[in-house]
């Protein structure tokens, strides 16, 4: 999750003005955590306790409870104006969205399930009490699915054959659509790119730098990049530490509960 987390804070300052460029200072004093941080981590709260118990109808109520008592605890953190009614209500009905939260606030579902089919389940049931668009619910599995498969062993060309055969087609070349990449908070419009970028990386930095360089929904499109990074690479000492210093002592609490959660983690998975 703090691949995560990496990305939508590294991302945060382009998300409103794109750099077209790998080349960037990878932090910076005006960068920040956003929604896409306190997602995951309410995520990750409801995938600690799935872990134990594994209820997935008492999963679907955490992943609620936890993403209106984080929402709420950090409103300003830059939801979309339909979570933030979603938010406010006392109610719990999701409202068909395909926007890219369903997918950037996924992974840690990937680890608390033991099975692909798992991870996928754990990412539908994620989304879909908010996101319960096909596409949005897409762009979760999409996502959990590489996670698992990464930390599980897999090659990034077993993950991209079965993304292709199982979500989007990842016809394209980063450096292709570069130029003309505009801003698109779909998930059909950002989650294979996110996931080209990592495909395309030569380590977590250099997946960070990709996903960026697109354009678009920065934030956010880091964020998957590199929860996608982490499975794969995990992340430097020299990041971590510095990613965390954005994080105040609530959402560091949750980082840290996370990696030290025995349920979550074994001898299997690559963290960090």
């Amino acid at each position: 999750m703090l691949g995560a987390v990496s990305g939508d804070v590294i991302g945060s300052i382009y998300e409103l003005k794109n750099i077209k460029s790998k080349d960037f200072p990878l932090f910076s004093q005006y960068d920040r955590y956003t929604d896409d941080t306190v997602m995951t981590c309410a995520i990750a709260e409801a995938s600690m306790i799935y872990a134990l118990d594994k209820d997935k109808k008492n999963f679907r109520n955490n992943c609620i409870k936890y993403m209106k008592e984080y929402g709420l605890k950090y409103i300003d953190a830059g939801y979309g104006g339909m979570f933030i009614r979603w938010l406010i209500t006392d109610g719990k009905t999701p409202y068909y969205s395909y926007g890219n939260g369903s997918a950037m606030r996924v992974s840690s579902v990937a680890y608390a399930a033991d099975s692909l089919e798992e991870a996928e389940s754990l990412a539908e049931i994620s989304a879909a009490v908010t996101h319960n668009h096909p596409e949005g619910i897409k762009g979760a599995k999409a996502v959990a699915s590489a996670i698992w498969l990464l930390k599980n062993g897999a090659s990034k060309e077993d993950v991209k054959k079965y993304i292709e055969d199982n979500y989007y087609k990842l016809n394209f070349k980063i450096d292709d659509i570069r130029k003309d990449y505009r801003f698109d908070v779909s998930c059909q419009g950002s989650v294979p790119q996110a996931i080209e970028a990592f495909l395309e990386s030569s380590s977590f930095e250099d997946s960070i730098r990709t996903a960026i360089s697109i354009g678009g929904d920065s934030d956010t499109i880091g964020a998957i990049t590199g929860s996608l990074s982490e499975a794969y690479y995990g992340i430097p000492m020299e990041i971590q530490d510095k990613v965390v210093f954005y994080l105040d002592d609530g959402l560091k609490k949750v980082v840290d509960g996370f990696y030290s959660n025995k349920a979550i983690f074994d001898s299997r998975t690559k963290n960090m």
